[in-house]
């Protein structure tokens, strides 16, 4: 079998010259031999590199060669590692895939250490190397159709790939091998090009966590090391965000990368340039609507937020924002956006607050009084913090009116005990910040309450007499009839 798995392996050839690295995107037209038998076709999808240094054997240590064969021995080893073996059963091809294991082993070590200077038929090699065992398609997920009549897609397992252990060897191999300081941009930038770039960021949609930690790992680098790459990174990534909102509400990958613009983020310099802030406002806030916000809500919170303090006047349009796709029918959501309203109000300068104070705290005096004691209780949390208690307390004149009667119904009805003993607490901070303005309030809520009691006995007497003369009718066929209470 070892006979077999070697002579898939590239022979000295009788030109050397031939194998040049000029085409990135060509492969080698080479013929296995004869006796290959059932290797050749266990292996039919291996692809080996145009750059693959013929006569050096890919088993010999790099310690065992010369350094100036150690690069040909690199480009050879690439070589091995570009045969993907189907890991989906652990009975076959054990001893090749350890054999590949191995050397992806040797090939990490070798990259991690201090290499010399990679020559671009080596950079070329690794690029296709990495490309061949990592670019894949996902196969489908039979656990998401068992969901698909479920709201909720916060618990959904994560799947492991099989082939973890040659790609999570690939995946280090690469992060290192982007990280080198061997490797020179302007050569590799050729090679991890704009395709490379879209291939890596199709992975995150990868089920398996441990892959989508290693892909926000490389691509961070990779954003980092290629200047040129940047621009069409964020447009890259802004394209999944419009496909998930727009289209699918379907990947895995949201919160990775909503973590790697997080920290791009705080390097966008001042002021935002015009492609930031329509970022900002068509992806950041419209990843606010789906259901599955809860999965990435703690990197977007982030995200937001960073924006908020590059850009300070970009406060009040985030809370109208966020007011526009408020979620009224899920609690949950309900909860998420009150932390991220109070985390931007701890920033938000007087005059920013004062543009969006009205429609926030009619949001919020609706928030005070639900039914639903998290979503109560959290929104009562927002006097805790001492912030936004002197915004209210220098507009108090325009917010008390508006939360008042929110409170006193709550004092009058609310179901739970932890609701009803923070909306006390809340009323006795606000008799305290301006005891004539909350007597006026009481006031005017009892006068309200009296117009609300006169309305609906009104309604009363209506209805009492339109039953009065519809008992006076006579009751001829095909007359309806009433029925009292």
């Amino acid at each position: 079998m070892w006979k077999q798995f070697f002579s898939k392996l590239p022979r000295k050839s009788q030109k050397p010259n031939e194998d040049s690295p000029g085409n990135p995107n060509s492969y080698p037209n080479t013929q296995a031999p004869d006796r290959a038998g059932p290797i050749s076709k266990r292996a039919s999808a291996a692809i080996f590199p145009a750059s693959v240094i013929a006569g050096i054997e890919p088993l010999v240590a790099f310690k065992d060669v010369p350094s100036s064969e150690s690069m040909n021995l690199f480009i050879s080893k690439l070589s091995l590692c570009c045969v993907v073996f189907d890991l989906t059963d652990p009975t076959k091809n054990v001893q090749e895939t350890e054999l590949k294991r191995a050397t992806l082993l040797e090939l990490l070590e070798f990259v991690s250490g201090n290499p010399p200077k990679f020559s671009e038929p080596a950079i070329l090699a690794s690029c296709k190397m990495c490309s061949i065992n990592l670019f894949r398609v996902f196969p489908p997920n039979p656990r998401s159709r068992a969901r698909s009549s479920s709201d909720n897609d916060n618990d959904d397992e994560p799947m492991f790939d099989p082939a973890w252990v040659h790609l999570q060897i690939v995946y280090d191999f690469l992060l290192k091998f982007a990280m080198s300081s061997a490797m020179e941009s302007k050569i590799a930038k050729k090679y991890i090009n704009h395709s490379f770039i879209s291939r890596i960021i199709d992975l995150f949609d990868s089920g398996d966590p441990r892959e989508r930690d290693c892909l926000k790992a490389i691509l961070h680098r990779i954003y980092g090391k290629f200047m040129v790459h940047r621009p069409f990174i964020r447009k890259a990534i802004g394209h999944v965000f419009y496909k998930f909102v727009f289209e699918t509400e379907k990947h895995n990958g949201i919160a990775e990368l909503l973590e790697i613009f997080g920290s791009v983020i705080a390097g966008f310099s001042l002021p935002l340039k015009e492609e930031h802030k329509i970022f900002f406002w068509k992806a950041l806030i419209t990843l606010h609507k789906p259901k599955s916000l809860g999965v990435y809500f703690q990197q977007l919170s982030f995200c937001v937020t960073q924006f908020v303090e590059k850009e300070p006047k970009l406060a009040s349009g985030v809370i109208m924002g966020l007011l526009k796709c408020w979620p009224i029918t899920s609690s949950q959501k309900e909860v998420m956006f009150l932390g991220e309203i109070e985390e931007i109000l701890e920033g938000i300068s007087m005059s920013e607050f004062q543009k969006v104070m009205i429609p926030l705290f009619g949001r919020i005096k609706h928030c005070i009084s639900s039914y639903n004691f998290q979503v109560a209780e959290r929104a009562l949390f927002l006097w805790n913090n001492d912030q936004i208690v002197n915004l209210i307390s220098h507009n108090r004149q325009i917010i008390l009116p508006i939360v008042f009667p929110a409170l006193e119904i709550n004092t009058q009805s609310h179901w739970n005990q932890a609701v009803l003993n923070l909306t006390l607490n809340v009323r006795k901070m606000l008799v305290e910040m301006d005891g004539a303005l909350i007597s006026t309030c009481v006031l005017s809520f009892r006068e309200e309450q009296r117009k609300v009691d006169l309305a609906a006995e009104k309604r009363e007497q209506i209805w009492e007499r339109l039953e009065n003369a519809a008992r006076l009718q006579p009751i001829a066929e095909n007359t309806g009839v009433l029925v009292t209470r």
